[in-house]
């Protein structure tokens, strides 16, 4: 009886192990997402590792990946809730060689959405990035969140809404032209 035990939580350990390793990049974007940080990220993502390896992962193969970045999440708000997570950090943006700032499309829209992106509800950041970003389907998003699916619906329409209204309404301001001074 012991070594059907042993082998039945060795099996265990394997699927978690799997599931693990195939979401590893995406848990570690949604705890940088979380915590701002990559050092935080990465405690925080190795904590997610031990505790999941530690318990008994759903029996459901498609419920073992939800299940992960339930455990990731929760790990984030204890930790936020003691005080310790981490203060957002910005983007850094390194100046090519030469010292002068090359303005790309790119990199300006990059920006543009990082900083819209973090000045949105917590509610709104935490949708968008479980079903934009990390690619779940509402029911799961729903699963991890611990609300309805319908919310979950209308949660991201309105947090699309949020994000695309906090682009456009941004910070930048135009400028007043210089008016030409007569007889110069």
């Amino acid at each position: 009886m012991a070594l059907k035990a042993i082998a039945e939580e060795l099996i265990l350990r394997i699927v978690v192990e799997r599931a693990l390793r195939r979401n590893w990049d995406r848990l570690f974007f949604y705890a940088l997402r979380l915590s701002g940080s990559r050092d935080a990220a990465a405690d925080l993502l190795q904590s997610c590792a031990m505790k999941a390896l530690a318990a008994s992962p759903p029996e459901e193969d498609e419920r073992v990946r939800p299940w992960l970045f339930t455990i990731l999440r929760n790990l984030w708000i204890d930790e936020h809730r003691r005080g310790q997570a981490s203060v957002l950090a910005a983007a850094e943006v390194e100046a090519p060689e030469g010292g002068h700032w090359r303005h790309h499309d790119r990199l300006i829209a990059e920006i543009t959405v990082r900083q819209a992106f973090e000045r949105l509800d917590p509610s709104h950041r935490d949708i968008l990035e479980l079903i934009d970003l990390a690619g779940f389907r509402y029911g799961e998003a729903a699963e991890i969140l611990g609300i309805p699916q319908g919310t979950v619906m209308s949660r991201i329409s309105r947090a699309r809404i949020a994000l695309l209204e906090a682009i456009e309404g941004g910070n930048l301001r135009v400028l007043p032209a210089r008016r030409r001074q007569a007889g110069g």
